[in-house]
């Protein structure tokens, strides 16, 4: 099933590296005019050398009025997917203010921030478009040393509802995926050691963690016009785990 974006405008944050990286790269392929940004620009630098006429733009989405000034400068925008994240793995008792707030302001905060401006375009120019939000199964099922990573996404899944349920009437589609553990050049390096995966494997019915395109596949689908039906849909990409 070919999916095409020629002659739209998309968006993706936290597309230095790993799944953002590679949904930016797959609608860049497809025909879409892309905006990447990311916090680091080494990053941005190698996504530039392979993809020469994607947008590449740093920046830090914690900073709200900061961020504003740089998304303002790229509308309208057809398609978004928020996928900027970040975790600091504590166990409930050293959970910190500073670590809290590090991780709702990109996992939640930036989304809202930036979803709106997107949003508020897209009614503005009668145009609709689709939303995709990046979740985790840590927003579904408690996981360990998650309590406030797995809030932020459990907070981005019900966020995405309440999208969908007021932005449907502009014909603005708002989805949601949760992937599990995901083999980026980061995940490969965590969970492949037994010890600390095996346990999370034997999880998932299907036996595997998730390859990179097991993610963006989904994530084209729910932004293209063969989802045009879809939307408010929080979609696992785990394998089964969550059953």
């Amino acid at each position: 099933m070919e999916i095409r974006f020629d002659g739209k405008k998309a968006l993706v944050t936290g597309a230095g590296k790993g799944i953002g990286r590679e949904i930016a790269k797959a609608l860049y392929k497809a025909g879409a005019e892309t905006f990447a940004v990311s916090r680091t620009q080494s990053t941005l630098d190698s996504l530039k050398e392979e993809c020469p006429n994607m947008h590449c733009v740093c920046a830090d989405l914690s900073d709200w009025k900061s961020t504003q000034e740089v998304i303002s400068s790229m509308l309208p925008i057809d398609l978004l997917v928020n996928n900027a994240g970040t975790n600091t793995p504590q166990s409930f008792f050293e959970i910190t203010e500073e670590s809290y707030d590090c991780i709702m302001n990109i996992n939640l905060k930036s989304v809202l921030n930036i979803s709106q401006m997107v949003a508020k375009s897209m009614v503005e120019q009668k145009s609709g478009g689709a939303i995709v939000n990046v979740g985790s199964q840590a927003g579904l099922r408690a996981i360990d040393s998650h309590a406030v990573y797995g809030a932020s996404k459990a907070a981005l899944v019900q966020m995405t509802k309440v999208m969908a349920l007021e932005l449907g009437k502009h014909n603005i589609r708002c989805n949601s995926v949760s992937p599990t553990v995901v083999l980026t050049d980061l995940g490969r390096a965590h969970w492949q050691n037994p010890e600390l995966g095996g346990p999370m494997l034997s999880r998932i019915p299907l036996g595997r963690f998730a390859e990179l395109e097991d993610v963006v596949e989904p994530v084209l689908y729910l932004l293209s016009d063969k989802a045009a039906m879809l939307t408010g849909v929080s979609l696992p990409i785990d394998g089964g785990f969550t059953v």
